[in-house]
């Protein structure tokens, strides 16, 4: 079951595809674990990207300090 309306008033038609229908595309599988979880990849590809991801996300923090 999903909490997705069948159809969004303000989507055209042609544009909306059911939640159902996204999850049989794309072959997701139910979580069995936490273990499959712990499992997931990293999804940083270096260092490098993780620090910049970082950065940014402090930076953005503290913006609003100001």
């Amino acid at each position: 079951m999903t909490s997705t309306p069948e159809h969004p008033d303000d989507w055209a038609a042609d544009n909306f595809v059911p939640t159902e229908e996204l999850v049989r595309r794309q072959g997701i599988k139910p979580i069995t674990s936490v273990d499959d979880l712990a499992a997931a990849v990293d999804p940083f590809e270096s260092d490098e990207e993780y620090e910049a991801f970082l950065a940014d996300l402090y930076a953005s923090r503290r913006a609003g300090l100001a």
